[in-house]
């Protein structure tokens, strides 16, 4: 069962809020070419081939259990069956998406699917995100229970870390640059532009926000990992388990190897080619360490301050909790500080909602504090607790009491005076106390004036935690920043669509065993038509060494392919592979045999 392309079959998938499926796409299975399944069934092939050496031992176990077909590119659909029996689930996106939705989505144990296809130009590499990496990449490893949780744990981190509108403005231009590179015939000017660009931002980013150092985290564990030791590690990153071209690379001396630890946090990376060094854990339970002495110095473990201040430089929604529990969501932009270096006082500019529990409070959302919203932090004088501490019956033995006049002054200095209406606790403790005709005031400074109505008083000793986004993001009605640059298919014409034609009839004759004599003409319309392609004169290759006919044919397909090796410095490397697997594939049938 679907709802606009979305599994309600699968548990994690179903239990996404509403602002992450906004970037939930179809799949639009059908559009997938004969090349394309061709171009998936080469990438899942030679990497099976060579990965057994050197990929960590669950990848193939994952492969298994996870229903991968290296025949055809996979259903998001059948991966959300197969998903589901291991707590997870897959969604289709459209490319690259911000990284704190991506990490949102990794917290719902749910992964990001981006369906393009890359083209057989980027088969060894592409520079965009597209279902090898995803579903070939990702979805095997998290069969295993202490990754699978690490993986989990990083999205819960990493939603809740602070980003800043620079981050954002890199994302995009990140995302701007993939999409050209992945198109077949960028122009040139352009690709320029944009990598000029990407470099711009990234040079001028400043000090890098907890979101950016926690990708670089991501980058180094998740999509780029070794495991094991440094002179014999194994790979685990998605990034390299679905690039032939760098699993390869990736384990020769030139490539540094250093031990995983916080420290790759200072290590910045480029999206768009391949990596000089790579981070090597010891094992899976290491990453979850790591992450964890990261977590404890990000605003949301910290508060206080510090933390208020990485919301003002953020520019963007976040949410200061105090102790007391209560939630202010909007957008940060003072703080007062003490002589004790402590905050005293902050402000939110603009629609502000409250919370507790990461639940909107009823008639505190955007449209009840439409204007921003100010608030005291600290303890009272003339008592000797927290104030979120205090009963009711404390409150009136200082003289706090609903329908009188009372006022509250606070260690800071700041003095909040005006008539009680109300009360409002929250799992036992003080939350918030509404006045009427109220003033608040700091030294000579006003900070609320009657005149503006109500005052809804914040309580609480500290700021606990700082995070990015809403608490109730579903409730403030967040639309999270949304690229607004859509990932571009390649055309299709007419000539294209022959060649595809010429694919799919070769699939059929592989997969039905009926038809050979055909090839010999297929190949020769290939050769008149389409004389760059390689890959369809390697799978008629492989069909006639499998059944051993047609010699003269397969001669000159072998002559063809190795004049292509001589011409092509790029396509030599992908020939030999295709060489190798066909040997290492009879071989392997003739152990079968024996």
């Amino acid at each position: 069962m679907k709802n606009n392309g979305i599994s309600l079959t699968n548990a994690a998938v179903a239990a996404l809020p509403k602002h992450l499926l906004q970037f939930a796409v179809d799949q639009r299975y059908d559009e997938y070419t004969p090349v394309d399944h061709a171009v998936w069934r080469f990438i899942m092939r030679q990497n099976t081939y060579f990965l057994k050496e050197y990929a960590h031992k669950v990848y193939f176990q994952g492969l298994l259990e996870t229903g991968i077909d290296f025949e055809r590119i996979p259903r998001i659909e059948e991966m959300n069956d197969i998903l589901g029996r291991i707590g997870w689930g897959a969604v289709a996106v459209d490319g690259f998406i911000p990284p704190a939705a991506f990490m949102e989505f990794q917290a719902y144990k749910v992964l990001v699917i981006a369906c393009d296809m890359r083209q057989i130009h980027h088969i060894e590499y592409t520079p965009a995100p597209d279902i090898v990496h995803e579903a070939a990449g990702h979805a095997p490893i998290i069969v295993d229970r202490e990754y699978s949780r690490y993986l989990q744990r990083f999205g819960e981190v990493g939603a809740k870390a602070m980003q800043s509108r620079k981050d954002f403005e890199l994302y995009e231009a990140i995302r701007h640059l993939s999409i050209l590179k992945e198109l077949p015939n960028p122009d040139p000017q352009e690709l320029a532009q944009a990598t000029r660009l990407v470099e711009e931002r990234q040079q001028n980013l400043g000090e890098p926000s907890e979101m950016a150092l926690l990708s670089r985290l991501h980058w180094w564990t998740v999509e780029y990992g070794l495991i094991g030791t440094l002179d014999q590690p194994k790979i685990y990153g998605a990034g390299l388990l679905s690039s032939i071209g760098e699993s390869v690379s990736c384990l020769e001396p030139a490539v540094r190897k250093a031990s995983y630890s916080v420290e790759a946090a200072q290590t910045a990376f480029d999206i768009t080619t391949k990596q000089p060094q790579l981070f090597v854990t010891r094992d899976f339970q290491h990453l979850t360490e790591v992450l964890q002495e990261f977590a404890q110095g990000m605003a949301f473990r910290t508060g206080d301050l510090e933390g208020i201040r990485k919301a003002i430089d953020c520019k963007n929604v976040t949410t200061c909790e105090f102790s007391s529990g209560l939630q202010v969501s909007g957008v940060f932009t003072e703080v007062l500080a003490g002589e004790n270096n402590a905050a005293d006082y902050l402000r939110t500019t603009g629609p502000t909602a409250l919370a507790f529990g990461n639940r909107q409070l009823e008639g505190h959302g955007r449209d009840h504090h439409a204007e921003g919203f100010g608030a005291p932090i600290g303890r009272w004088r003339n008592t000797n607790a927290a104030p979120e501490t205090l009963s009711e019956d404390q409150l009136r033995s200082i003289g706090i009491d609903q329908g009188k006049k009372a006022t509250i002054t606070f260690e800071s200095g700041i003095v909040v005076s005006g008539r009680v209406e109300k009360f409002r606790h929250q799992n036992g403790k003080l939350a918030l106390v509404t006045f009427s005709d109220c003033s608040v005031k700091h030294g000579q400074r006003l900070l609320f004036d009657p005149a503006w109505g109500v005052y809804d008083m914040a309580v609480g000793e500290r700021i606990c935690s700082v995070f990015n986004g809403a608490a109730d993001k579903d409730a403030y009605l967040e639309v999270a920043l949304f690229p607004k640059e859509r990932t571009i298919k390649a055309p299709s014409d007419a000539k294209r669509q022959k060649l595809e034609s010429l694919y799919q009839q070769v699939r059929d004759i592989r997969e039905r065993k009926v038809g050979y004599e055909r090839l010999g003409e297929i190949w020769e319309t290939q050769q008149a038509q389409h004389a760059d392609d390689w890959l369809l004169s390697m799978e008629i290759f492989e069909i006639l060494d499998e059944i051993a006919e047609q010699n003269d044919l397969k001669q000159k397909i072998v002559t063809f392919l190795n004049q292509r090796k001589t011409a092509d410095q790029d396509k030599a490397t992908l020939v030999e592979w295709g060489f190798r697997l066909v040997t290492y594939h009879k071989a392997d049938l003739q152990t079968a045999d024996s």
